[in-house]
């Protein structure tokens, strides 16, 4: 199933391209001075094959999932405010709830593997692979079978989306202990060590950030992920959750619907999705730099350029929220600007 999802991934249609930046070029403004709203209006028209493309139905696909990692004492918080935190997103007390709103977007809430039983809530969708992912120092995070599992979880999740009428889709995240795995998967991925990529998370200490370092380094010492298997990366230092979102990334590329890409779990998840399907790359959209300190390398490698910098740190899909609101002006800029004919405006000296 999986070989055949790739096998859809299309790259861009060239000729919606080229209408767009035709329009553009006429619109009542000089050539290129809305600068990243242009560009983004474009490769949206490439992504949907739309020369003017809409962006109506935003939906954002928060992800949550433990971590057997967190035994290393890698975060500042216990595992227990994973399940607590997805109830405060079932219960819109989050500042994703809050930023969704504003941009217009719905939030939908996934259980890949949360490590407690969550009781059934009409906006919690359940795909739970298993109670978190087993301690990455000590072995493999999850087996190849789970692997796959996961990110095909991940692709019915936004297929259902696109069913209801989808037009851009963001990715997010909940769970703790979660920055380590995503440091791990970067680690193997772009072949820099774990002390460049690591950071400190939901703000430990001096003491802490060294132990993740040392879980990083450990993690890949013990389970030698191939760098050209993204499956392997995956299944051998990933999470639950890093996974489900690498499959909406290759389900939404699939369909031809642009991704907003969230800060670093996400741009991981992103990571693996391209290292499993390099066509996917043109679909992703960076919504904004990480404060964390390797996420400037893992943009880099996907070869991304964020749409903003304000130092978040949060996850759960806030930066991706803010990122589809500029796709959605870029697209009605795009779609409502007057042409100089049209304006009766001159565009000659």
């Amino acid at each position: 199933m999986l070989k055949e999802l790739i096998a859809k991934i299309q790259p861009l249609n060239k000729t919606a391209m080229a209408a767009a930046q035709e329009r553009q070029n006429m619109l009542t403004k000089p050539a290129g001075s809305l600068g990243r709203l242009e560009e983004l209006s474009i490769q949206i028209a490439g992504i949907t094959g739309q020369a003017i493309p809409e962006i109506k139905d935003k939906v954002i696909i928060t992800m949550a999932g433990d971590h057997g990692v967190v035994a290393e004492g890698v975060s500042a918080f216990p595992q227990e405010v994973t399940p607590q935190m997805v109830l405060n997103f079932l219960y819109e007390g989050a500042a994703i709830n809050a930023l969704a709103k504003h941009v217009g977007a719905r939030i939908t809430i996934v259980d890949m593997g949360v490590a407690a039983e969550m009781e059934a809530h009409p906006l919690l969708v359940n795909k739970k692979i298993a109670k978190g992912t087993a301690n990455i120092t000590k072995g493999a995070a999850m087996t190849p079978e789970q692997a796959e599992k996961a990110i095909l979880a991940g692709v019915e999740v936004v297929e259902a989306e696109i069913a209801k009428g989808l037009d851009i889709v963001g990715t997010g995240d909940m769970g703790i202990g979660n920055t380590t795995p995503s440091a791990a998967i970067a680690a193997a991925l772009t072949g820099s060590a774990p002390a460049k990529l690591a950071g400190r998370g939901t703000g430990v200490d001096d003491a802490g950030l060294q132990r993740k370092i040392d879980a990083i380094e450990r993690a890949l010492e013990i389970n030698k992920p191939d760098p050209k298997d993204g499956l392997d990366v995956l299944a051998k230092v990933g999470g639950f959750e890093i996974a489900g979102l690498a499959g909406v990334i290759l389900g939404a590329a699939a369909h031809r619907k642009p991704v907003m890409v969230d800060g670093f779990i996400s741009t991981a998840a992103a990571m693996i999705a391209v290292a499993i399907a390099p066509a996917v790359r043109p679909y992703l959209i960076s919504a904004h730099r990480s404060q964390e300190s390797g996420h400037q390398q893992m943009i880099e490698w996907l070869g991304l350029n964020p749409l903003v910098d304000l130092d978040f740190r949060l996850g759960e899909g806030t930066g991706a929220a803010l990122g589809i609101s500029l796709a959605e002006a870029a697209c009605k800029v795009l779609a409502e600007m007057a042409t100089f004919a049209e304006a009766g405006v001159s565009d000659k000296e």
